[in-house]
């Protein structure tokens, strides 16, 4: 398993490798449309800040990516990005994401906190990480932690968040023994659904030293 920087010529294989990654998890898919989700949750990161995204290869073939940024501030907001998103890509007129945005608009009416990114300056780096089903327990994971964890140190960052599904249990046990702890209540995920069902966004922390 080899983990290095993410190179100019891996951007077709990378969107390809990323609609796969993450199958047969809660965050397999957010609204049903790959291409425009990675718009939001991955090309961004590619474009804007290259020196923050890792890839795992084995066999000679990319199995997974770690996506982050040192300064949330300092990049577009996934509100943002998902604005743009919906936009770019016409989600309004398909199917699938159609229907994730209504439902959101019914969920966003229930009482209680809000989903949306951490604002708080002790960890103002995040990321996101993927892997496709036959490289998890490789290590790929914990090697790609251990290059994002050296990147936050290089920059000076304080500490990182991320954010999962309290339902993906596998992810959270992940992160747990990578050092990041709870942080901030579990609101519901508007729109999202998982097996039928209701899931709530888990907000982890981390501090760099």
């Amino acid at each position: 398993m080899e983990i290095r920087a993410v190179l100019p010529g891996d951007r077709a294989e990378l969107l390809a490798l990323s609609s796969r990654a993450g199958a047969g998890s809660p965050t397999e898919s957010v609204w049903g449309h790959a291409e425009s989700e990675a718009a939001v949750y991955l090309t961004p990161y590619f474009e804007l800040e290259p020196e923050s995204l890792f890839v795992a290869v084995s066999g000679g073939e990319l199995v997974g990516y770690l996506a982050g940024c040192v300064d949330t501030a300092a990049f577009p907001s996934e509100e943002e990005r998902m604005r743009r998103a919906i936009g770019d890509h016409r989600l309004f007129v398909k199917r699938g994401p159609l229907a994730f945005f209504a439902r959101a608009g019914i969920d966003a009416m229930r009482p209680g906190p809000a989903a949306g990114e951490l604002d708080d300056p002790r960890y103002p780096a995040h990321l996101h990480i993927n892997l496709v089903p036959e490289a998890r327990g490789t290590g790929a994971a914990d090697a790609l932690m251990a290059r994002w964890f050296a990147r936050l140190e290089q920059a000076g960052a304080p500490g990182c968040f991320l954010q999962t599904l309290v339902e993906n249990t596998r992810a959270g046990k992940f992160f747990e023994r990578s050092g990041f702890t709870d942080h901030g209540p579990t609101p519901l995920v508007p729109g999202l659904r998982y097996r039928g069902a209701r899931v709530h966004q888990r907000t982890m922390v981390r501090p760099s030293r």
